[in-house]
């Protein structure tokens, strides 16, 4: 059985094989699995259709070739009855033993772990996501790259990669010289004590402010600018203090989202690399001088022929290309990455194109093997307006005063259902709710997308919500808690062949989890993860609604245990991949 815990791999390597047999050119025919019309089967293989189109043959005819060859597959054969409809769509209908018999085999989340493991096997992977600039506090515009980052780390590791979280912090450049200005001149040491995060913003819009209304404090700005980029000792050591404080901030709100970065690899980290960039792409030729600036020009590219990747300033400055090439090569060098991902908001989908442009060039120059590198993109989060979402003063809502408003609020729904909870079982509750459905808002939605910010449907205990997720995981645990251990011995042993066809529609959504988890990895986008989850639930709901778990037949209370913990097994793993904590009840 452990062959087919990837179904959909498992039908399309049969139907290739199958194609072969039947002397079809496999070189041109794919097998386009995909879940079927439950009235047909449960998996299709829909390629009979492309393949006669392209060799102006009959489609039924193509099918009935495959079909012959796929039931002379002993091991198809054994768990699919295989039928054709329509022109030449081909369905697979498992047989209830086999049913019964995957979801034995896969019994824990250690064998779920272990299969999924080889998916990404060897490979090494580097996740840029996050990236606040210090000395600032984040916003609510920051938690889609955290919690869309996160996830994908999660995935990757879950399906055996090697992952290195990197967070790419803001720590260099123009704005020191202005936040020092004021450190130096206004600074409230027991405000920096208190919010260390506060405290510096506030000090860096004093000294922007000053700055803009006085050509002397511009002066000073520049000034204190200049000396920190000359590595003079006093600037220096205010600047490490004001990064580690802006990292202890940040750890703070982090915590609160379970997320742990290896590294904080931010733009001073590379401002000693850029010199050797340049140089590597003047010599291999990719660089030119245009208007004083050092750049790459991408001819080829339709949208970049007439817009330069620049590298260099035309005062001699870096800038982000800079840092992200040297960024690029101190992660192939470094990490040896096979594969880097950066999540940023869409606003930045030039930059990293040319990026990758200018990457490919430089690296097959100099001899490298490139990494295979994804810009994961994301919308943004608006109000009722339909406008970024902001604080009623206008400025943009900080995050941490939106996870701890978050929590409020849930602790409020969760006493008022729950009023006879102990008080720390409410807040624990309260505070995996809150975070949790600002996180699930979040990855529920197709990334890409822009979606519209609502206190009342992210906390709604109905539709697809982390509320609902996370109750049916404590529905399916409060089940436990009423049956007889004894009943929980041997359910393998014990449990007879589905029968009903909730049973068995439950026991085809918990096999799906696979394809659901290698969709969302290949893709990069956690919203299908999170809608397989939500339907999961859903069907888990209509058969405990149908079919009663604790019966007096102990081979039908087995099977029924079974597909609960099976439920309960997908459910968990699949919500912690996503960054989600589950709950023994709520």
């Amino acid at each position: 059985m452990e062959q087919w815990f990837d179904v959909t791999k498992r039908i399309e390597a049969s139907a290739l094989a199958a194609a072969q047999q039947a002397g079809l050119d496999t070189e041109v025919f794919t097998a386009d699995v995909r879940p079927a019309d439950p009235r047909f089967g449960d998996m299709q293989v829909n390629g009979a259709l492309p393949y006669a189109k392209r060799h102006k043959t009959n489609p039924r005819e193509i099918a009935q070739k495959l079909v012959a060859a796929l039931e002379s597959d002993e091991a198809v054969a054994a768990v699919a009855e295989i039928s054709i409809a329509g022109p030449g769509f081909i369905n697979f209908r498992f047989k209830p033993e086999f049913f019964l018999n995957w979801l034995k085999a896969f019994s824990s989340e250690e064998a779920f772990r272990k299969s999924a493991s080889r998916l990404y096997a060897n490979e090494r992977v580097v996740v840029d996501y996050g990236s606040p600039n210090t000395a600032k506090q984040m916003h609510v515009g920051h938690i889609r790259s955290i919690v869309i980052g996160e996830a994908i780390c999660r995935l990757l590791e879950y399906c055996g990669a090697e992952v290195t979280r990197d967070n790419h912090i803001g720590d260099w450049g123009t704005p020191y010289g202005k936040l020092f200005y004021a450190y130096n001149r206004h600074l409230d040491e027991k405000a920096l004590k208190d919010d260390p995060l506060g405290e510096l913003e506030r000090l860096y819009k004093l000294g922007s402010n000053l700055a803009a209304e006085d050509e002397t404090v511009l002066e000073e700005c520049r000034q204190e600018l200049v000396q920190l980029q000359a590595g003079e000792a006093e600037s220096m050591a205010l600047w490490k203090r004001v990064n580690e404080l802006s990292i202890q901030g940040l750890k703070e709100v982090y915590d609160q989202l379970d997320v742990t970065y290896d590294h904080y690899l931010g733009e001073s980290f590379y401002r000693d690399r850029v010199e050797a960039v340049y140089q590597e792409l003047k010599d291999c030729g990719l660089s030119e001088e245009s208007k004083g600036a050092l750049v790459v020009f991408h001819p080829e590219h339709k949208r970049y022929a007439e817009q330069p990747f620049i590298i260099r300033k035309s005062d001699g400055a870096s800038n982000y290309a800079t840092t992200d090439l040297a960024t690029m090569l101190y992660r192939h060098e470094h990490f040896r990455a096979t594969r880097i991902i950066i999540v940023t908001d869409d606003r930045q989908k030039d930059h990293f194109e040319q990026l990758d442009l200018t990457t490919s060039k430089w690296f097959e120059k100099t001899g490298r093997n490139r990494p295979i590198f994804d810009h994961v993109m994301f919308g943004k989060i608006n109000g009722d307006d339909g406008k970024p979402i902001k604080s009623r003063s206008g400025d943009p809502i900080r995050l941490k005063a939106l996870i701890n408003e978050a929590v409020d609020r849930a602790y409020t729904i969760v006493k008022k259902k729950n009023p006879n909870f102990p008080e720390d079982e409410l807040r624990n509750i309260a505070q995996t709710v809150g975070v949790s459905s600002i996180k699930y808002a979040d990855l529920s939605t197709n990334r890409t997308s822009d979606y519209v910010f609502s206190w009342e449907k992210l906390l709604a205990f109905d539709g697809n919500t982390a509320s609902y997720q996370l109750y049916a995981a404590t529905r399916i645990q409060s089940i436990f808690r009423k049956v007889d251990p004894s009943d929980l011995e041997n359910l393998e042993l014990k449990a007879t062949v589905f029968e009903t066809n909730e049973e068995i529609a439950l026991a085809r959504k918990i096999i799906e989890f696979v394809g659901a988890i290698q969709v969302t990895i290949e893709t990069l986008r956690p919203h299908m993860l999170s809608t397989y989850l939500y339907e999961l639930s859903g069907v888990f709901s209509t058969f405990i609604s149908a079919d009663k778990v604790i019966v007096d037949d102990p081979g039908k209370k087995a099977r029924r245990l079974i597909l609960c913990q099976r439920t309960l097994l997908a459910l968990k793993a699949g919500l912690s991949l996503l960054g989600i904590k589950t709950l023994e009840r709520m």
